[in-house]
């Protein structure tokens, strides 16, 4: 690669590539502690995919009662005892309406769910399923996210 082209490929391209990360929030919500505990995924509206109910965070909420509304949204889980620290974290790169692809860094926060409803805001929307720890790494697509599903 010439001189100039690598400078110039250096000093734009890489910083725009390298842009931080855009923050949102998860809820791991669990069921049935000890050997036999599962976890609620959710289908992703745009692909299908298995995900945890995640989100943006919202005004007024902190992180954690962000990720318990997104739970409420997605999955219909109306209350849950909440751990206030995350638990972990993953990456993957969020294909926004335009198009466009923006990396995003997900905080996950333990939900031990004590309600769940059947009738819930995106319950047209989306699949929910509980399914062991081990059986829910297999079936989520990010590499981080499938590490941190083996390892709790």
């Amino acid at each position: 690669m010439p001189s100039a082209l690598r400078k110039a490929f250096d000093s734009v391209l890489v910083p725009l590539l390298r842009r931080p990360r855009r923050l949102q929030v998860a809820a791991l919500c669990l069921r049935e502690p000890g050997p036999a505990q599962e976890v609620l995924l959710v289908t992703s509206r745009d692909t299908g995919r298995w995900v945890l109910p995640k989100g943006w965070p919202i005004d007024g909420k902190d992180a954690p009662g962000s990720a318990l509304q997104e739970a409420w949204e997605e999955a219909g889980v109306r209350e849950a005892n909440m751990n206030t620290s995350p638990v972990g974290s993953y990456g993957y790169d969020k294909r926004l309406d335009t198009g466009l692809e923006i990396p995003v860094e997900v905080k996950v926060y333990e939900a031990h769910v004590t309600q769940l409803e059947d009738t819930f805001p995106e319950a047209d929307e989306r699949t929910r399923k509980w399914v062991r720890l081990e059986q829910a790494a297999e079936m989520v697509n990010e590499p981080e996210l499938q590490a941190l599903l083996r390892d709790f």
